[in-house]
């Protein structure tokens, strides 16, 4: 009795409502996994590499996908199959797409041309990082670092090669900087492309290599740069200074350096975007009776008029004393300020009397608390047991 086939869906693990790119991934995992060449005389894999193949053909057209909805394993013959698996296009622009992606891989190589450019290729760019002050980030600065950057060799002009010799074309790749070869996979005589070994890609070979810098064409030096650190910079992003970065090759432009800006925290103030927070404190008195307080920004101290009644957590804002901002220079945030109420903890017999008197002159808070307490402990129950004393 045949074998009943597998809901083509369910193969390659997603849902009917799956579109192109999700089954494409799908089908990419289980190729990948399951390849005759990655698991040599497993039939089990090579069993699951035919079925994945065979649902892919189907789903990936969408002619075949809308018969295959509508009736099943039945919309291609009593094979149950969409031309029998020999029948599938694998040389289709999709399969050879993924094909390809999946024999890079595995082999190391691409199915079809590529490698690197024999023309001008621009250098790498270089990360590093500076570490500033809360009150630099708000205002700019200028820093200066130190870096260990790679210069043309002053004695073979960057060629690597012996002063007086040159380099040779690759004979391996005849100066192309690419090797063809072929892999015999499932699918048969498979066509591949790989960066030359000898030459890396370069085209040429280096037989006397320059003694001052080994052959690589480049001289490691220390130098200083100078970074702007631009006003409202924050913790995490970068400067790029252009050309600054590893040298091309070939006669291409140099890299960039990047630098991370390390912001330091600040014991008193706090940021989020181009706004600034802190806490000040207050007395009593001057949140009773109102008075001026003195605020420090990252502008210097600012007198503030604090409004008679004013209550503990107030929050004030005080307008254009952020950080500017990086897009528009005249643009600054706002220093948003909470001001809490200082309870002393150490008075003198005077000042506790005098803060008695207020008391019952504005309320009599600490005798109510007194008669609540004395009325609590001396209610009884109907069983003569004493109430529970609540203390205050």
């Amino acid at each position: 009795m045949a074998e009943q086939k597998r809901d083509y869906y369910e193969v390659l693990g997603v849902e009917k409502s799956a579109d192109d790119a999700a089954i494409k991934k799908a089908y990419r995992a289980l190729a990948k996994k399951y390849h005759p060449d990655m698991n040599p005389g497993d039939k089990e894999a090579e069993k699951k590499f035919k079925e994945a193949s065979e649902a892919y053909a189907v789903l990936s057209d969408p002619e075949k996908r809308r018969q295959y909805d509508q009736y099943g394993h039945a919309a291609f013959g009593s094979g149950g199959d969409a031309g029998g698996f020999g029948g599938f296009d694998f040389n289709s622009a999709d399969f050879g797409d993924i094909f390809g992606d999946i024999f890079g891989d595995l082999f190391g190589g691409s199915r079809r041309s590529g490698g690197r450019s024999s023309g001008p290729m621009k250098g790498a760019n270089i990360r590093t990082s500076v570490r500033i002050s809360f009150e630099e980030a708000v205002f700019g600065v200028e820093k200066e670092i130190e870096l260990t950057l790679k210069d043309e060799c002053t004695s073979c002009h960057g060629s690597g090669a012996k002063p007086g010799t040159s380099p040779e074309t690759c004979s391996k790749c005849g100066g192309k900087g690419q090797v063809v070869f072929t892999q015999q996979s499932f699918f048969g005589t498979v066509r591949n492309v790989q960066t030359c070994p000898d030459c890396h890609g370069t085209g040429k070979v280096i037989k006397d290599k320059c003694p001052d810098c080994r052959g690589t064409g480049y001289i490691a030096n220390k130098k200083k740069i100078q970074v702007s650190i631009p006003a409202g910079i924050d913790n995490g992003q970068c400067v790029r200074i252009r050309d600054k970065g590893e040298p091309g090759t070939n006669g291409g432009p140099r890299g960039d350096l990047l630098v991370e800006v390390v912001v330091g925290r600040h014991p008193i103030f706090q940021r989020q975007d181009e706004n600034i927070y802190s806490t000040v404190p207050m007395s009593f008195a001057v949140a009773a009776l109102g008075g001026e307080i003195l605020i420090d920004t990252v502008d210097g101290k600012v007198i503030y008029e604090v409004k008679a009644g004013t209550q503990t957590d107030t929050k004030v804002r005080l307008k254009g004393k952020g950080v500017p901002s990086l897009r528009n220079r005249d643009v600054r945030g706002d220093h948003y300020v909470t001001l809490v109420v200082q309870v002393p903890d150490k008075l003198s017999h005077e000042a506790r009397d005098l803060l008695r008197q207020f008391d019952e002159h504005t309320g009599d808070s600490l005798n109510a608390a007194k008669n609540i307490s004395a009325d609590a402990s001396e209610e009884q129950t109907g069983g003569g047991k004493k109430k529970k004393k609540f203390k205050f």
